[in-house]
């Protein structure tokens, strides 16, 4: 999949039409992200998202959620905290 639109930092939409949020402690790993970047959604067992996006060029990996979704506070502090 193809990135359609990346215009707020912490959405993307992807060219099948879907939106996800990105984990606000993932947003750095997005910087290089290009519209011809190629990405892969995996469900994810994390408890904090649904799923990961991938990016098949270096492998590197960002949880995410429905764009109409809510993260669960609670759980985004704890991670963050740990790192």
């Amino acid at each position: 999949m193809k990135i359609r639109a990346h215009a707020e930092s912490h959405v993307v939409e992807l060219d099948d039409g879907s939106q996800w949020q990105i984990f606000p402690g993932d947003l750095a790993t997005t910087l290089s992200w290009q519209p011809e970047t190629d990405l892969h959604l995996e469900p994810s067992g994390d408890r904090v998202s649904s799923h990961v996006l991938v990016n098949t060029t270096d492998n590197s990996r960002v949880r995410v959620i429905a764009a109409d979704g809510t993260w669960v506070d609670g759980e985004v502090k704890n991670v963050l905290k740990d790192g």
